[in-house]
C-alpha cells in the first residue's frame, strides 16, 4: 500500500509554533515513527506553503497512490482549487487537522476540501495522521 501525506501552509513549524494548539513535536520525527509503526506502507510526504505545489502534488500522487492524508492548514478555509484537485483525481483522501477546527476561530469551521474527501479526522493532535492512515487499511 502507498499513502502519501502532504501538509499546507505552516505545518513545517510543528514542534515550534504554538506547542499548546500543535505539540511539541515536530512533524519529521511523528512521521520518522508513523513509517516504524506501519512498515508494510510506503509513505510519501511533501508539505508546502504554497498552494499551486498543494495543488500539482495532488495530481501527482492522485492517481498512483493508494491514499492521500492532507492537512491543507489554513488553505483548507480558502481553497476552492484544492478542493477541486482532490474532485479531479481518483486517489481517495482523507483530510487531517491537529487541533478542532470546530472549537476554533469560526472562519475555521468552513472546509473546501471535506464536501470531495473520503472522510475528515480532526483533534487527536498528530495522531489524527495515524487514525487517517488506520482507515485506508
Amino acid at each position: 500500500m502507498k499513502i502519501c501525506i502532504i501538509n499546507g501552509p505552516n505545518l513545517n513549524l510543528l514542534g515550534k509554533r504554538e506547542p499548546e494548539v500543535y505539540g511539541s513535536l515536530t512533524f519529521e520525527d511523528y512521521f520518522t515513527d508513523l513509517k516504524t509503526k506501519y512498515p508494510t506502507i510506503e509513505f510519501a510526504y511533501y508539505q508546502s506553503n504554497i498552494e499551486g505545489e498543494l495543488i500539482d502534488k495532488i495530481q501527482e500522487y492522485g492517481f498512483s497512490y493508494d491514499g492521500i492524508i492532507l492537512n491543507a492548514g489554513a488553505y483548507t478555509h480558502t481553497s476552492i482549487g484544492i478542493g477541486d484537485a482532490i474532485k479531479a483525481i481518483t486517489t481517495p483522501v482523507i483530510e487531517v487537522h491537529i487541533s478542532n477546527t470546530f472549537s476554533r476561530e469560526s472562519f475555521r469551521h468552513q472546509s473546501y476540501i471535506s464536501g470531495n474527501a473520503k472522510g475528515v479526522v480532526l483533534g487527536f493532535g498528530l495522531k489524527s495522521y495515524d487514525l487517517a492512515v488506520q482507515s485506508f487499511l
